[in-house]
């Protein structure tokens, strides 16, 4: 049996993703994102599935930094998952749960929940944690304290919590996306009927200090038609004002409008590298 490492510990959102992709794997916790991706560089598992955006609080900065500059691992599939908060706390501290001295929570999780952790524990203090679920586990090793985590269903039922308040998020239409990651770009084993869309992912650092530069990237995308469903810039690490550009094109790599974008690209001076051309997974 193949394996499929995820940002854990057991019953995070990333979790729920390989649950419903990847079903026939076996699933290998990890409790940081470098420490996911750099167990599919060394080969430890096949696939490595990692956040990158959130539909609320942006981009997942440190697992494009760790891809880009410390393991570039290509891309070979993305999932799109609903994202439900609920507040839990130990079973035998359900009927007091108002009376919380402090709240675990991923940091995205807790900006997420902002008007309800207002409305209900402005002067609770909240603590960020490395995962939801590793909130949700925190409060179950700890049944002396009055503590709360904000987690999934799934997180409730795995550390044996007991879920207080339902659906505390801000927003109803919330949504995470991650990718998946292979040390060859073997392709993902899923049926062909459950993929929404295909993808194609291009890094893009522009020439210096050339007037214009950026529109003439995304003029070598428009004329072809090529629809653009992302463009995100991120520094390079190399000093002020250098960047390089994540690109997100919405369709496969195809033997002639890709490549002809690209190499126009890199006749205008910009380096071009393929983080992937993969398909697309949406888990409602």
């Amino acid at each position: 049996m193949g394996k499929a490492g995820y940002l854990g510990p057991k019953a995070t959102f990333t979790h729920l993703a390989v649950q419903a992709i990847l079903p026939q794997l076996e699933h290998i916790p990890y409790y940081t994102i470098p420490a996911c991706i750099d167990a599919v560089a060394q080969g430890e598992i096949e696939y490595g599935v990692v956040p990158v955006e959130n539909a609320l609080e942006g981009s997942v900065n440190l697992t494009w930094d760790y891809i880009i500059h410390e393991k570039r691992l290509p891309i070979v599939g993305e999932i799109v998952t609903p994202i439900r908060q609920h507040l839990m706390v130990h079973p035998d501290h359900a009927k007091r749960w108002k009376e919380v001295e402090m709240v675990y929570s991923h940091s995205h999780a807790i900006a997420q929940c902002h008007k309800f952790l207002h409305g209900h524990f402005s002067n609770v203090p909240v603590e960020d944690t490395t995962s939801t679920a590793f909130a949700a586990k925190y409060v179950k090793e700890h049944p002396e304290r009055m503590i709360a985590a904000i987690a999934n269903e799934l997180a409730a039922k795995e550390y044996g919590l007991t879920i207080v308040q339902e659906d505390i998020h801000d927003y109803d239409h919330n949504t995470t996306k991650f990718v998946v990651l292979h040390r060859q770009g073997t392709s993902l084993p899923v049926d062909v009927g459950d993929i929404t869309n295909y993808k194609t992912t291009l890094m893009v650092t522009l020439p210096s200090d050339q007037a214009g530069a950026l529109h003439q990237v995304l003029s070598a995308f428009s004329w072809r038609q090529l629809n653009l469903s992302k463009i995100e810039s991120r520094p390079m690490k190399t000093g002020l004002g250098n960047y390089f550009f994540i690109l997100d094109i919405n369709q496969s790599l195809d033997e002639v409008l890709i490549p002809g974008a690209i190499a126009e690209l890199e006749a205008l001076g910009c380096a071009v590298y393929i983080l992937g051309s993969y398909p697309c997974f949406n888990t409602d």
